[in-house]
């Protein structure tokens, strides 16, 4: 049987490695060399086409938007699943437009994420998780990052970390070692001068990001 041919297109290694880990679980799948950005994702395709592409939106020289843009004339047949940190209805309804046959956000369980990628090859769509899902005020907005000095990582683990997830199920959900995510708590403390669980909590949930 025809094994599915995937190519991850996403400028973090430790989330690629991740990534590769939780895939090579999967049967009938065939991993292709990961590419960091929108243009190099391009020539792979030109070279070694894919069935299916892991799409992150945000990457340097050319980003996922743009590459979908390409895609749509030069590789119609290629599937994309978005896979991404931003949850925002606008972006949604363009990478649909844009043809993209799936979008997901990065916190998704991996069980999900493996369903998606099967939903997509399948020839299925995959927005159910994300279509209903409002433009949160706090998460991700330029103002709220700035004012706090806080990375968008460290807002995605606050947000996870106020649903009560522990560090050791915020690495599984984020594909980070639980070292890289400790040391996230910890600068997200020292920013926000909060150094309680029970504070961050509130603080998150002040902010909508619970």
């Amino acid at each position: 049987m025809k094994r599915t041919r995937i190519l991850i297109a996403d400028d973090h290694p430790l989330l690629v490695d991740g990534l590769k880990k939780v895939l090579e679980e999967m049967e009938g799948v065939m991993l292709l060399e990961p590419v960091s950005d929108g243009r190099r994702l391009l020539s792979s395709l030109r070279s070694a086409p894919a069935d299916l592409v892991l799409l992150d939106l945000h990457m340097p020289q050319m980003d996922g938007l743009e590459a979908l843009r390409v895609m749509r004339t030069e590789f119609p047949k290629t599937d994309v699943l978005v896979f991404t940190n931003y949850n925002q209805s606008r972006l949604i309804q363009d990478a649909r437009d844009l043809g993209a046959r799936g979008y997901l956000l990065k916190n998704s369980p991996s069980h999900v994420l493996k369903e998606a990628i099967v939903t997509v090859a399948a020839g299925g769509t995959w927005f159910e998780e994300v279509k209903e899902a409002a433009d949160t005020k706090g998460l991700f907005v330029d103002d709220f990052m700035k004012k706090y000095q806080i990375t968008m990582r460290e807002v995605e683990i606050l947000r996870l970390i106020a649903r009560g997830r522990t560090s050791r199920q915020i690495s599984q959900d984020l594909y980070l070692s639980e070292f890289t995510v400790n040391a996230h708590r910890r600068n997200i403390c020292r920013k926000l001068e909060i150094y309680t669980p029970v504070g961050l909590v509130n603080f998150a949930r002040e902010q909508g990001l619970a």
